[in-house]
């Protein structure tokens, strides 16, 4: 088993060439054996791609229900959330570990699936967790869909030897797919301001976490560099694409009429209605520094994802 020590130089932080971010030296004869639950997932797979980038002498090891998914030089473990008994094997012989959320959202699923991974991992004997929340946490009950980080964030801090919790922003590759489907209308219960944060930005802060020293017991909230309006929003998707976009403000039944006409599934509107009324409750509207803290780089901003993900195809 590999140790946290670690050699400081100028503070603790270098320049690594060949990376745009910075990184703290490791001992090449003491490695960590550093676990991503979740790694199948999208955020998982990005977060073991940034912990290859940024080298050292550690294990990765990815933990999924599908490991034949996690590519060398990690190492993939079967893991389950859904089955506590494969845990033990996943998560033993590890020093650190980030723990992702799975996608259910039905309620009463991702609370209990939360409680047996951390329970999982501190029977491990797991010396640091870090665990994936979002900035929407609050003490809500069931069924809100943020009430289970809530759980999550206190059973962690009560149960762990040393913990770190990362929030998330509203993903904003998640806007770019909703953008695409409606280009014209940007809906929301209220004008509302949100600091969207790119999925790959928080892949390399949880990275950042995981390799470095001095976030025990802190609580981070990764962010894009800037929390926009609604109206702001459609503003970066009409210089985008464009087409001319509005923001338009709906109520509860009409959001909800839309979505299912739409044929999504209830489950999840119910959810984006929840996500909705966090929007105008002012949830997501923080924007810190923690992502060029922990990732060592500016975090991308909303107009940079909406090029990337539904820009006009260049002419040239």
């Amino acid at each position: 088993m590999g140790t946290n020590l670690c050699i400081l130089v100028r503070a603790g932080d270098i320049r690594q060439s060949g990376h745009e971010h910075f990184v703290r030296v490791q001992r090449k004869d003491i490695a960590m054996k550093i676990g991503v639950s979740g790694a199948s997932g999208q955020l998982g797979k990005a977060v073991v791609e940034e912990l290859k980038a940024r080298g050292g002498n550690h294990g990765i090891v990815g933990i999924s229900r599908n490991p034949q998914t996690v590519s060398p030089p990690a190492t993939g473990r079967l893991g389950d959330y859904d089955r506590p008994e494969t845990l033990a094997e996943a998560y033993a012989g590890l020093d650190r570990l980030l723990i992702i959320p799975a996608s259910d959202v039905r309620p009463g699923i991702r609370a209990r699936q939360f409680v047996t991974a951390i329970d999982a991992a501190v029977k491990a004997g797991i010396g640091h967790i870090v665990l994936i929340s979002t900035a929407a946490t609050r003490e809500v009950a069931e069924p809100d869909m943020y009430a289970p980080y809530w759980t999550a964030e206190q059973h962690l801090m009560k149960t762990a030897p040393r913990w770190t919790i990362l929030r998330m922003n509203y993903y904003a590759e998640t806007f770019a797919q909703l953008a695409a489907m409606s280009l014209r209308i940007v809906p929301g219960l209220g004008e509302n301001r949100v600091a969207f944060v790119s999925r790959d930005d928080l892949g390399a802060a949880a990275a950042g976490v995981l390799l470095g020293e001095g976030h025990a017991g802190a609580i981070y909230n990764a962010t894009g560099p800037a929390a926009l309006t609604g109206e702001q929003r459609a503003a970066v998707i009409t210089e985008v694409t464009g087409n001319p976009s509005r923001f338009t403000v709906l109520t509860e039944p009409q959001l909800r009429g839309g979505m299912l006409q739409a044929g999504i599934p209830q489950e999840y509107v119910d959810s984006m209605v929840d996500i909705e009324k966090h929007f105008l409750a002012g949830s997501f509207d923080i924007v810190t520094g923690d992502v060029e803290k922990l990732a060592g780089r500016t975090p991308r901003s909303l107009r940079d994802v909406l090029t990337t993900a539904i820009g006009q195809p260049s002419t040239v």
